[in-house]
């Protein structure tokens, strides 16, 4: 049985005699790594600088709601604007894993710099489980690799810190709402951000397209929960496809693109099963999307495919 209080008392403890000098953690704003920060912050306090990196690849609003919640939290913080460079490493990139990779490596990059101006030895991530799980090691095969794991480059020269890392999900929640995180109950969102929920190139047009679409399948879901048509899933967003195909607006002949709509039930991320979202409610996201996306989307697809044998992310 997993006990917060327990964990946290081991952890400040372990921490405070680990961490010599001052350390560097990336935020995004989800459960993970808000956490996390929370966590070693309470164990070094402001020898921690928390780093919100703007990718240009988040949800929409994320970067003001980070902002406020780490103002909020108390901790040491910077918001770092790395849009333009990490747009230009992943220009005209296609394959997953070399999306990810690069990701990963770009962060490192921008913390490294901000670690000199800090004066950091130490490099705090979020990493739970399920991440080293799925990257695989020395007996596992590697499903995907995450940015805290398979993204990490050989020459780092920072100390690398997890706290969380024997931790499942359900278990960062637990700890989260502990440490009065009040994100603890919010969906997972990818370290690599929307950038793997695009297949294919990664564009300024084709982020702006799949922040659009997750914006109201979010908006239409939680509204749906909330009027009790269904239970609000473990984690709900948008795909772009790589896929286009005729349709008609008004006379027209249109060429758009695709959009796909992933929901899932789980309770750590190690499993999950596709989300029976109404069929009302499909219809509305769909009808929206297409509507308010005209000149970009002319089809929506849900897909209805459990964890294992897909993952819950696309790529």
């Amino acid at each position: 049985m997993f006990e917060p209080q327990e964990f946290v008392d081991e952890k400040i403890a372990e921490l405070r005699s680990t961490i010599i000098g001052n350390a560097i953690i990336a935020c995004s704003g989800g459960v993970d790594s808000t956490a996390a920060a929370v966590l070693v912050s309470r164990a070094i306090g402001e020898r921690l600088l928390t780093v919100y990196v703007d990718t240009g690849m988040m949800r929409e609003g994320e970067t003001e709601t980070v902002r406020s919640m780490l103002s909020r939290l108390g901790v040491n913080f910077k918001v770092v604007d790395a849009s333009g460079e990490f747009f230009s490493a992943l220009r005209d990139v296609i394959d997953p894993e070399k999306k990810r990779k690069i990701i990963g490596e770009r962060f490192i990059r921008v913390f490294e710099r901000e670690a000199r101006e800090f004066k950091a030895e130490f490099l705090v991530q979020g990493t739970i489980a399920p991440d080293w799980i799925e990257s695989g090691d020395n007996v596992r095969d590697m499903i995907k690799s995450h940015h805290n794991v398979g993204g990490l480059p050989s020459d780092i020269k920072l100390k690398l810190v997890e706290p969380m890392r024997d931790l499942y999900k359900d278990e960062v929640r637990k700890l989260a709402r502990h440490l009065g995180v009040e994100v603890s109950e919010r969906q997972p969102f990818p370290g690599p951000a929307l950038a793997i929920r695009i297949i294919g190139p990664v564009t300024p047009e084709s982020v702006d397209i799949v922040r659009k679409a997750g914006s109201i399948v979010e908006e239409e879901l939680e509204r749906a929960a909330k009027n009790k048509k269904m239970e609000l899933p473990w984690q709900y967003f948008a795909v772009l496809l790589p896929v286009q195909s005729v349709g008609v607006q008004g006379d027209n002949r249109v060429y758009g693109k695709t959009i796909a709509i992933r929901a899932v039930q789980s309770i750590d991320g190690m499993s999950a099963a596709y989300s029976k979202i109404p069929h009302e409610v499909l219809e509305i996201i769909s009808v929206r999307i297409t509507n308010e996306m005209k000149k970009n989307v002319n089809r929506v697809v849900y897909d209805i495919t459990n964890k294992p044998p897909a993952t819950i992310e696309w790529e």
